[in-house]
């Protein structure tokens, strides 16, 4: 989720307007307008500001992309992989147009 939907969620879910919001953050309606629209991104401390204003908490959550076991074997697996592609031409013109050597 991006901190603009993050944001608009949190207000929407608050019951908040926009100006109800600014005066509660103590910052400007244009900077909330701004903040949801992504036209700006805020930082992390000014977004945990603007989430508690409407009553809510960020808790972030942790999630691996994948097994820390499998990370060996995926790298084995690329280095093959770009090693198989060492092994074809890097020429890229149709083989019709390359000069290969006569024997």
């Amino acid at each position: 989720m991006t901190p603009a939907a993050l944001l608009r969620d949190a207000r929407r879910r608050s019951g908040l307007t926009l100006r109800q919001l600014a005066r509660r953050a103590r910052t400007s309606h244009s900077a909330v307008a701004a903040y949801e629209s992504g036209a700006k991104a805020p930082n992390s401390a000014t977004l945990r500001r603007l989430v508690r204003a409407c009553g809510f908490e960020i808790e972030p959550q942790l999630r691996p992309i994948a097994p820390f076991e499998d990370r060996p074997q995926r790298g084995r697996e690329l280095i093959e992989v770009l090693d198989l592609a060492g092994e074809f031409p890097s020429d890229h013109r149709p083989l019709s147009r390359r000069r290969f050597p006569v024997s």
